[in-house]
């Protein structure tokens, strides 16, 4: 069992987390007569290595979902998604949000195509409430910072906010609120064509290619955010507002995240430093929550297809739910982390 837990742990640390690649470029700066714990060395250290992290986890994630993503064109999606009634399909249909698009905008297009193709509303919201929240590059990129436990019980959590979403809104049957030129579209199924193994394969790069030009600025943001926080923010202050001395802290940080735009990849350095800083781990995911469910960009391409009414209770389920979610994880961190 020790053995098992201790190759565990150097897969965590050295394999998802690159712990040696910190080392690494902490021994290349000093070489180079940089001071590494020095404020301004520390942040650059910090910058570089999670860039060249996230980078290469970023690539090589959305590689292999896309691949993924390949057996489950929108046309097989409905099929799938056909055959399930009641809770059933609120839940394959969130489970099918994990291998789509990462970031809430690119996850609304496929929203809309599900509403005019005849899906129902609550299936359709929990897949748009799960595709960014709990894609698998979440549960990924959350072992590498967080470990396994919580990782899992971040996308377990989430997947149980994006059911439970769902059907609230089929239970209050919102269908009149969804905008008139979505709901009289005509459905047209569109037979998709066999794909080869390299065919899937030439989809994934080309995902790479245009996922990682969308998604790169966002990392530089928040890797340049993290650094800062890292090296330069008092521990005092992140400790006054995000620590357990603050009730409101998960409250205000989802109030914050939800204003924002970013993808998974661009808050996980944002989330990295404020943990090292002693924020509470369910204020951090209460955060990054809201940043990638509730971004404003998408929120203003939702209210495009959605009336204020839909719009404003898909808002307050999701925000309920990053909250009470916020709060549990304050409550049994001690058995996560």
């Amino acid at each position: 069992m020790t053995i098992l837990s201790d190759i565990w742990l150097f897969f965590q640390d050295q394999i998802l987390g690159m712990k040696w690649l910190n080392s690494l470029i902490g021994g290349l700066l000093s070489a180079s007569g940089l001071d590494i714990e020095s404020r301004i060395g520390g942040s650059i250290q910090f910058f570089i290595y999670d860039v060249i992290k996230i980078t290469i986890l970023l690539c090589l994630l959305i590689f292999f979902i896309s691949f993924i993503q390949s057996y489950f064109p929108p046309e097989r999606s409905k099929k799938i998604l056909e055959r399930f009634h009641g809770t059933g399909a609120n839940i394959i249909s969130a489970l099918l949000g994990t291998v789509t698009p990462f970031c809430s905008c690119s996850s609304i297009p496929l929203f809309i195509g599900f509403t005019n193709a005849g899906l129902s509303l609550g299936v359709t919201f929990s897949f748009l409430i799960s595709s960014p929240m709990v894609d698998l590059g979440s549960l990924v990129l959350l072992m590498s910072i967080f470990g396994a436990k919580v990782a899992f019980a971040y996308v377990l959590i989430g997947l149980v906010i994006a059911v439970t979403g769902g059907t609230i809104i089929e239970k209050m049957h919102m269908e009149k609120y969804v905008e008139e030129f979505i709901r009289s579209a005509g459905s047209v199924d569109i037979n998709t064509p066999a794909l080869t193994k390299r065919d899937r394969i030439q989809f994934a790069k080309e995902q790479v290619t245009e996922t990682f030009k969308k998604v790169f600025p966002y990392i530089l943001a928040g890797v340049g955010i993290g650094a800062v926080i890292h090296n330069w923010i008092p521990e005092s202050w992140v400790e006054t507002v995000l620590g357990s001395n603050n009730p409101f802290g998960v409250i205000l940080a989802a109030l914050v995240g939800i204003p924002m735009y970013a993808d998974i990849f661009g808050t996980i350095p944002v989330a990295e430093a404020l943990l090292a800083k002693g924020a509470q781990l369910g204020t951090i995911l209460a955060f990054m929550m809201a940043v990638t469910t509730l971004s404003l960009p998408s929120m203003i391409m939702l209210k495009k297809a959605v009336k204020p009414k839909l719009l404003a209770l898909f808002i307050a389920i999701c925000t309920v739910g990053i909250i009470i979610v916020g709060y549990l994880f304050n409550i049994f961190h001690a058995y996560l982390i």
